[in-house]
């Protein structure tokens, strides 16, 4: 890999190897399909195509259904490749079995993670266009606040919750209220 090449989205191991990964695991008899993403610190490309725990250095932070999965793919991908062309860094896809985001975009996926885990399923688009309406740092900031009280895979509970309250029940409108001021939601 050429220095400065970017993986997934926006994941550049050559500056940074801290990254969350996303694992699809498929559906079986006895359960649908799900995703879990992780964070990890210590980048090893063999790890990622053999199994997700051969580094003690990993954090699962959610799990969420395959079915929610697919509904905030799209969205997700059209906001990080739009942001990625615009400093003129290769797009990313989500891949069929894992996908790597880098620091900044893997925090700012787990907030809608984080938010549409234990919501309603007809809820995650509204969910989806609220966490569209945000900034990117009122992401950052969102992560931060959440990921100190409540980062665990199981942490059900506190800035979890608020997060499914903020991003899961408050409709939308023509402008959206920002934690720094009204914006609108649409962007170029």
């Amino acid at each position: 890999m050429s220095k400065g090449r970017s993986l997934g989205f926006g994941f550049k191991p050559d500056e940074s190897q801290h990254h969350f990964l996303a694992i699809r695991q498929g559906k079986t008899s006895e359960k649908l399909g799900k995703v879990t993403i992780y964070e990890r610190f210590v980048w090893n490309s063999e790890s990622v195509q053999q199994k997700i725990d051969i580094f003690g250095d990993v954090q699962a932070k959610v799990e969420i259904t395959e079915s929610r999965w697919e509904i905030i793919t799209p969205a997700v991908a059209v906001e990080f490749n739009r942001r990625l062309r615009l400093k003129k860094q290769a797009q990313g896809k989500f891949l069929k079995k894992q996908t790597v985001f880098g620091e900044l975009m893997g925090k700012e996926l787990l907030v809608l993670a984080w938010a549409i885990e234990e919501c309603e399923l007809s809820a995650v688009k509204l969910a989806v266009q609220n966490w569209l309406g945000l900034e990117p740092e009122e992401r950052w900031w969102l992560y931060t606040m959440t990921n100190a009280a409540t980062g665990g895979i199981d942490d059900h509970r506190g800035w979890r919750t608020a997060l499914r309250y903020a991003l899961c029940d408050n409709p939308v409108g023509k402008k959206q209220l920002s934690l720094f001021g009204v914006h609108g939601h649409e962007r170029g």
